[in-house]
């Protein structure tokens, strides 16, 4: 059960804080200090919603096909393997750095408006949240539900930490160094997570 959260957790937040422009919307309504708990909120359940999506599907596909677990290990381990390349190249080739202290919606409704449009018009998030999750969901089967709970955990702590500790992280990654920090450690825990995969493959 331990195991199966943990997983979920750190493969959920290594996903979740990639440089993006949901991340950038959220910073920026931390910034100005508007509508924080409603932005938070709006993208933290959408998440949990897609995670959920993802880890029911994988795991009912899984009763009905299975030996899809061992091809969903290795393909989840190579996946993570060329994840993990990507975010050691960003860090080692970006010199980004974000700015976010304009730009954010003043109203409530246009605010909502524009973090939804943000999360569920970005192809990237089912690809993460509801094909990359669910399949690694299914080598823990007996304890999905942990697994799924990690991952949501992760995107809870992360959203509401991004939108009410913008102010102090504004001029931390208004460094370019910060990303590239960033970005290793997000290249570490995927690659660490393809390893295990990969042993446990039988």
């Amino acid at each position: 059960m331990i195991q199966a959260w943990t997983s979920g957790f750190f493969l959920g937040l290594s996903l979740i804080v990639a440089i993006g422009a949901q991340n950038a919307f959220v910073l920026r309504q931390g910034l100005i200090d508007r509508h924080v708990l409603a932005i938070c909120l709006a993208c933290a359940l959408s998440d949990a919603l897609l995670i959920c999506l993802g880890v029911v599907a994988f795991q009912t596909f899984n009763a009905i096909m299975p030996g899809l677990e061992t091809l969903m290990r290795l393909a989840g381990a190579v996946f993570l393997l060329a994840y993990g390349a990507v975010s050691f190249r960003a860090a080692f080739r970006s010199s980004a750095a974000l700015f976010a202290a304009a730009g954010a919606s003043g109203h409530l409704a246009g605010a909502l408006s524009t973090c939804l449009a943000l999360t569920w018009l970005n192809p990237h998030v089912y690809l993460d949240t509801v094909i990359l999750l669910g399949s690694l969901s299914v080598p823990f089967a007996d304890h999905a539900v942990f697994f799924a709970t990690g991952a949501m955990t992760a995107s809870f702590l992360f959203f509401f930490s991004l939108g009410y500790g913008a102010r102090l992280l504004q001029p931390l990654f208004a460094n370019p160094l910060a990303w590239r920090v960033l970005e290793v450690m997000t290249g570490l825990v995927m690659w660490y997570i393809a390893a295990r995969l990969l042993l446990d493959v039988q």
